[in-house]
């Protein structure tokens, strides 16, 4: 018969877990403006996925970064990984001027383009009723 110390038993390695109950005003510093328009509609996309950079993100930022590796908007970001709007807005400021993220254009970045207003209510009026 074999015993065995608890000298001899190891306990497996400890993860660190980040508390699900951080507030979201710790995620941003405090921010609540962003450097960027960012509407709810707004789509975004990572031009040039780089996992080092990846891998240097705290974890809200690097799940918006991972998500954003196809073109999806802000809403969908903060509905999908259950974080606030104001603080997915927040963190995706930051990763669009890292160069991160790209934003693509929304209709109120020509809202002083009468070309691009008329282009676009030209084609509402060919849409089918």
């Amino acid at each position: 018969m074999t015993t065995v110390s608890s000298d001899d038993v190891t306990d497996p390695p400890v993860k660190k877990m980040r508390s699900r109950r951080v507030r979201p005003y710790a995620l941003t510093g405090g921010r609540t403006r962003t450097r960027h328009h960012l509407l709810v509609e707004t789509l975004i996309s990572v031009p040039r996925y780089d996992p080092a950079l990846a891998d240097s993100l705290m974890p809200e930022s690097r799940a918006l970064y991972e998500r954003a590796r196809t073109k999806i908007s802000i809403a969908e970001l903060s509905s999908g990984l259950t974080m606030p709007l104001g603080v997915v807005r927040v963190l995706i400021s930051d990763l669009a001027s890292q160069g991160a993220i790209y934003i693509h254009p929304t209709a109120h970045t020509f809202h002083h383009d009468t070309n691009v207003l008329e282009r676009i209510l030209d084609g509402l009026k060919r849409l089918p009723v």
